[in-house]
């Protein structure tokens, strides 16, 4: 288990960097600049506890399977942004006055479709670490 979250938390930043990077190309910037938080690390490695979820949802098609992830990334996301913002006085990330769809600051639901995708990107990681049991020995 310490494995897996280590290979998630690793797997988040990766992803974030991509994509932050991506969106500053998208804005002009062609240096593809790109950002990450380390308070990210731990909330990407909790991807860990997730795993008897995809297991229970496995046999549902893959867009009842999506339609769950969504609003628990949504719980996860909340749930870690306002426990950051607690604890630092502010959350890595800050969507307030970024779109009429944000709730206090700490999720977007427009982003949704995102969180969709991402779902199933981690279904994939999940059956793909499983495959190798080596990695449960750690």
């Amino acid at each position: 288990m310490k494995t897996r979250f280590i290979i998630y938390g690793l797997m988040g930043w990766i992803l974030e960097i991509i994509w932050t990077g991506l969106e500053s190309l998208y804005e002009g910037d062609p240096r593809l600049t790109a950002q990450t938080y380390l308070w990210m690390f731990p909330i990407y490695g909790l991807a860990v506890f997730l795993e008897p979820l995809h297991d229970a949802i496995r046999k549902l098609p893959w867009y009842v399977r999506g339609l769950v992830w969504v609003p628990v990334i949504f719980a996860i996301e909340y749930s870690t942004g306002g426990i950051i913002r607690k604890i630092a006085g502010s959350s890595p990330w800050n969507y307030s006055g970024t779109s009429s769809w944000e709730i206090h600051g700490l999720i977007r639901l427009d982003m949704a479709p995102l969180w969709f995708i991402t779902g199933l990107i981690f279904e994939q990681a999940h059956d793909f670490l499983t495959r190798y049991k080596k990695l449960e020995d750690y």
